[in-house]
């Protein structure tokens, strides 16, 4: 997921409580730094702060974070020379979302069969409506068209 241009996770939303890869190909990337350090906090008093040196890849300056924030994940970069890219002086900061619980399945949690079940079974429902749209989508335009033609099995009985 692009979040800002030139800031890359490797997932689709942040979730507090959850390691993120984060990349990075901004300015300090694009003038060869050496190093770069991911200065980063949570929530708008910056609280957790800390200082990581990002790894150089050939896809930019990499890092993996555990986002222990409550609201927003905070952060900006360093390169080796001292310079700073803070977003103009804003900072990166972008909202963390919480974890959904009704999707955790704790340990000492029993599971009933009955949900299970039920969950086994709306699963074979969407993949069976799945299979149907994408059935219609395919064939209903070369049915109305004329177009469809159905293949002939080849005739095997000369054996």
């Amino acid at each position: 997921m692009e979040l800002t241009k030139n800031i890359f996770f490797n997932t689709d939303k942040l979730v507090k409580d959850t390691v993120v890869k984060i990349s990075y190909t901004g300015e300090f990337f694009q003038d060869n730094s050496e190093e770069v350090t991911l200065h980063y906090g949570f929530g708008p008093e910056w609280d957790n702060v800390n200082d990581i040196e990002m790894e150089k890849t050939e896809l930019g300056f990499q890092a993996e974070i555990e986002l222990v924030g409550d609201e927003t994940f905070n952060f900006c970069f360093k390169n080796n020379l001292g310079n700073w890219d803070n977003n103009n002086g804003e900072n990166y900061i972008f909202p963390l979302e919480k974890v959904q619980n009704e999707l955790v399945v704790l340990d000492d949690e029993p599971v009933s069969l009955g949900s299970a079940r039920k969950l086994r079974r709306s699963y074979l429902w969407s993949k069976k409506v799945r299979l149907a749209v994408y059935k219609i989508i395919t064939y209903l335009p070369k049915l109305i068209s004329g177009n469809y033609k159905r293949k002939i099995k080849p005739d095997n009985s000369n054996s």
